[in-house]
């Protein structure tokens, strides 16, 4: 074991030094890893590796922003005890529009440099990457997974305060892109001499507050972030497999009780009414006999009329028991031309469905009624056919069951188009939420 080694449950502590140029003591966290220290009182760039602290650069603070996660800080995320070191501002500016965030640099002496990036309150743990992307047909490929084109742009650093391992300077500009695939994000950054590639995971700042002890409120996210993983990731996808299978369910269902409804016909019998006639013409049917305990009884009326309409009072009537059951129903069936071509209004039949009919023996009271006057006056008999069928199966049910199943499904579907289409409004490189990495698959 080598003795200079650091033990695994030493945390070093940081190395106190003076400013070479207002002479406040600056500690140093990460000595020996650190290039560039900013210094907290005069800002001044000083160069870490250099034993005598060299000065690279000073400059006048423009802002004095405090860091929502005070230097200094340790926390525990993704499993390993980070120590808060250094701190800056950077932005872009959009159409003389400047949007800000915010970027600490993260150390574990063990584990090396990691960063947490924020914009809106919205959180990216950053690790640097050792293997580059590849190109691929949606934009770049790493580790098996597609990233999509999201924004390009030229950032400036604003504000810095800590220590970096680079030297970080105010005014410091770099190419930036960024490609998701939520909630995942790889980000370059080009400079005259490198690229420098890192991938960011989104990661809620309610677990930033906790891991480091933040005392004040963890302010909530605004707005929808680039690699924000969508709420209804998967959802819309299980919704429509619950429908799906919903829907089978219900067809199943229609499919056997159709099976097994009877459908039996009882009665199918044609009458007469003539419309000149002055006697009594309501009538009553032959008895049937309706099987089973309580069902439904179809009751199907065929006239053959021409530009005439008949009205039926009809009575289910139980030849034991007295029990009537009323209902009318009206065939009309109207045709003729007009500048416009023929046309025809009505139809020559309709039916009734009486539900939960109890079994018996039962007859049918029938009384039309029509007007003898049209045409000049109709003298001809009108024909017309009643069918009565029992056990009829009824579809209606399960098709509204498909319909109202509907709804959820197209809603989720609806806000997480929505909640996309926000996504991709901030994006420069005109991609899509059709285009987009889908979260569902």
């Amino acid at each position: 074991m080598n003795p200079a080694a650091p033990r695994k449950g030493f945390v070093p502590k940081p190395k106190a030094l003076n400013c070479p140029q207002c002479g406040s003591q600056i500690e140093l966290r990460a000595l020996g890893a650190a290039a560039g220290v900013i210094c907290s009182y005069c800002s001044s760039t000083i160069d870490a590796t250099n034993p005598q602290l060299q000065i690279i650069g000073t400059w006048q603070a423009a802002m004095t922003i405090e860091p929502a996660i005070p230097l200094g800080s340790r926390g525990k995320l993704k499993g390993v005890l980070w120590e808060a070191i250094g701190f800056q501002q950077r932005g872009i500016n959009v159409e003389g529009t400047n949007y800000f965030w915010r970027e600490y640099v993260l150390w574990n002496p063990y584990q090396g440099f990691r960063y947490l990036s924020e914009y809106d309150n919205h959180w990216n743990f950053v690790t640097p990457l050792q293997v580059l992307p590849a190109p691929s047909m949606s934009g770049l490929a790493y580790a098996g997974e597609n990233y999509r084109s999201f924004q390009t742009a030229r950032a400036y650093t604003w504000f810095v305060i800590g220590e970096f391992p680079w030297m970080v300077q105010v005014g410091e500009a770099v190419d930036t892109a960024d490609y998701i695939n939520p909630p995942k994000m790889l980000s370059s950054e080009t400079t005259e001499n490198e690229v420098a590639w890192s991938q960011g995971e989104y990661i809620p700042g309610t677990e930033i507050w906790q891991a480091f002890q933040v005392k004040t409120p963890c302010p909530p996210p605004i707005g929808v972030y680039s690699n924000q993983p969508s709420p209804y990731a998967g959802r819309v996808r299980n919704s429509w497999l619950f429908y799906g299978a919903m829907c089978a369910l219900l067809f199943c269902l229609m499919v056997f009780f159709a099976i097994l409804a009877p459908s039996k016909t009882v009665l199918n019998k044609t009458y007469v009414v003539n419309p000149a006639s002055t006697a009594e013409k309501s009538f009553v049917s032959d008895i049937f006999t309706l099987d089973g305990r309580n069902d439904n009884v179809e009751v199907g009326i065929n006239a053959d009329i021409t530009n005439q309409w008949v009205y039926f009072s009809m009575a289910l009537i139980n030849e034991e028991t007295g029990q009537a059951y009323d209902f009318g129903r009206e065939v009309s069936y109207y045709s003729g031309t007009d500048s416009d071509g023929s046309w025809t209004e009505g139809g020559k039949t309709d039916d009734v469905l009486l539900p939960n009919i109890p079994g018996g023996r039962y007859y049918l009271r029938v009384e039309p009624e029509t007007d003898p006057a049209v045409a000049g006056g109709l003298t001809s008999s009108i024909p017309f056919r009643v069918q009565i069928v029992r056990g009829r199966p009824f579809y209606f049910r399960y098709f509204l069951g498909m319909f109202l199943l509907l709804i959820p499904p197209i809603w989720t579907s609806i806000r997480a188009a929505a909640f996309e289409s926000k996504r991709w409004a901030e994006s420069s490189t005109g991609g899509s939420s059709s285009s987009a990495t889908d979260e569902d698959e």
